[in-house]
């Protein structure tokens, strides 16, 4: 009897042992998949935000010849007009250049938010900074760049004949007024919206040095 019953508590305890390995090898397996689909995620995402990166830069570089111009008609567009018309005419041409604003990359983002991958990765600190430029960077980024275009688009409607011959010294007193008011007024935004790429520009090189 004692025989049996030690027979069968040493098959009982391989079985338990068994399952017990069983589980700690899928265990195991599910963990190697879920590091190796963080690391994919988080590699993709690096290479959209470097694109990104790029892209926002190019933008602000052509932000500043419109802060330059527009510093300076602030201050002297009366002296321009009366002493050097064709300096003023060449700085407007230069302001009215074409205006690009910035639009992120999401695809790698959204393939691991639309297959809950994201909601399951280790590296919490560094997903929480991910999910933030996405979900919310992005987002106030997107508005007011929507913003700076909508008052561009005022702006070059507006002054479309000038824009078109390049000649605006034949503007009066209260037209030039007028003129600074309104590039006034596109520009303002201009400023803040180049103020929040440089921010979103800190945010992504936080990420791509983690």
């Amino acid at each position: 009897m004692k025989k049996y019953i030690l027979k069968y508590t040493f098959e009982f305890l391989v079985i338990v042992m068994g399952i017990s390995v069983s589980f700690w090898l899928n265990n195991w397996n599910e963990n190697i998949k879920q590091i190796s689909l963080q690391n994919k995620f988080i590699a993709s995402v690096k290479e959209d935000l470097k694109q990104d990166k790029e892209f926002i830069k190019r933008v602000i570089n052509g932000i500043e010849p419109k802060r330059q111009v527009y510093l300076t008609l602030i201050n002297e567009m009366d002296e321009l007009y009366y002493n050097d018309r064709k300096s003023l005419d060449s700085l407007i041409r230069i302001y009215s250049t074409s205006q690009r604003t910035f639009y992120p990359i999401f695809g790698s983002y959204e393939s691991a938010v639309s297959g809950n991958q994201i909601t399951v990765f280790d590296n919490k600190e560094l997903i929480q900074k991910i999910i933030k430029l996405y979900n919310s960077r992005y987002n106030r980024l997107e508005d007011n760049g929507r913003i700076a275009d909508e008052r561009w688009d005022f702006f070059t409607k507006k002054y479309s004949g000038q824009l078109r011959m390049s000649k605006f010294t034949d503007m009066e007193t209260k037209q030039r007024f007028q003129f600074l008011n309104d590039m006034h007024y596109h520009f303002a935004q201009l400023r803040f919206y180049s103020s929040q790429l440089k921010t979103t520009l800190n945010e992504i090189d936080e990420i791509l040095n983690q």
